[in-house]
Parts: structure tokens; C-alpha cells; sequence
């Protein structure tokens, strides 16, 4: 755990990630969401849901943020289970388990991590 600033304390873990399987595309989550392979969302035992935390593969130093939408397997040994799109992004698929280092991240850096689109609109365009 590690202080913010403001005196809140953020969750941080050290363990293995794994990452679900493909047949279970289209399943309903433990929040009532419907997992989407193509999503960057995680599976994770306690924390609560819609919380975001940032993924690093400790093998290569890849990062990925996620978002908590459903909960681990009471049998699981890992810390935290991606979804493919996370996996893909700090490069699980392959082993299908990874040393990782999890440590959540308040929503705005969450927002911050995905691309912005802006449009440009010409000075002299005003209505």
C-alpha cells in the first residue's frame, strides 16, 4: 500500500496475472457486465468493482490499466485474471502466466491512459 497524498491509501500487490479464456466471451461477470474478450477489464478477489489498477509484467516492464468487473475463483493462485485485450497488451498470451505487480490508480489516470480524439475547428467557424 502507498499514500496518494491526500491520506488515501491505494491498493498494491505482487503476485502471478493470468487471463481468461476465450469460450467464456459473452458470460456475465459478478458485477452484471457481460465479459468482452476485446475489453481491458480484470477479475480480482477483494477489490471493489469499477476499481481501475494498473498491470505491470515484471518480466518486461509492459503496463496495462485495467478495470475490476468480476471476482476470482475461490482455488485461483493468481492475484488478478485479464481480460485477452490486457493480456495481449503487456504480453501474457503466450506464457498464460506472469509475475506482476498490481497497484491501483484513481479514475482520471485511468481516463488519461486512453487515446484522445480532438477535433480541430476553425477560428473563424463561429455561430
Amino acid at each position: 500500500m502507498f499514500s496518494f497524498g491526500n491520506g488515501e491509501a491505494l491498493y498494491t500487490a505482487n503476485g502471478k496475472a493470468t487471463y481468461y479464456a476465450d469460450r467464456l466471451h459473452g458470460q456475465r461477470t459478478a458485477s452484471g457486465e457481460r465479459y468482452n474478450k476485446t475489453q481491458l477489464t480484470a477479475a480480482h478477489r477483494t477489490l471493489p468493482f469499477n476499481t481501475y489498477v494498473e498491470v505491470t509484467n515484471l518480466t518486461n516492464g509492459k503496463t496495462v490499466i485495467v478495470k475490476v468487473n468480476d471476482r476470482l475463483p475461490k482455488n485461483s493462485l493468481a492475484i488478478i485474471d485479464l481480460s485477452r485485450a490486457a493480456a495481449k497488451e503487456i504480453d501474457l498470451l503466450r506464457a498464460g502466466v506472469a509475475k506482476v505487480t498490481i497497484k491501483e490508480v484513481l479514475p482520471e489516470a485511468a481516463q488519461q491512459a486512453e487515446p484522445i480524439t480532438v477535433t480541430e475547428v476553425p477560428a473563424d467557424k463561429t455561430r
